[in-house]
């Protein structure tokens, strides 16, 4: 069975810096793509409790699309 893609819409947070992204793949791939965006684009400091609120955040890929209307 194949493992649930994950995304993340940075659009649909709060930012002082807008921003379009959308990351979808596996769930570690997201998250450490996610937590690379965070740190260079919009200077969150890499931590476990960043991780932590990034993983809280994901999404399965198909139910993002819904709520994306």
């Amino acid at each position: 069975m194949a493992e649930i893609r994950k995304v993340i819409d940075c659009r649909r947070f709060p930012s002082e810096k807008p921003c379009s992204i959308l990351i979808s793949g596996t769930e570690n791939d997201v998250l450490d793509l996610a937590v690379l965006h965070a740190t260079t684009v919009h200077g969150h400091q890499d931590t476990p409790e960043l991780r932590k609120q990034i993983r809280s955040m994901l999404l399965d890929e198909g139910a993002s699309a819904a709520g994306a209307a």
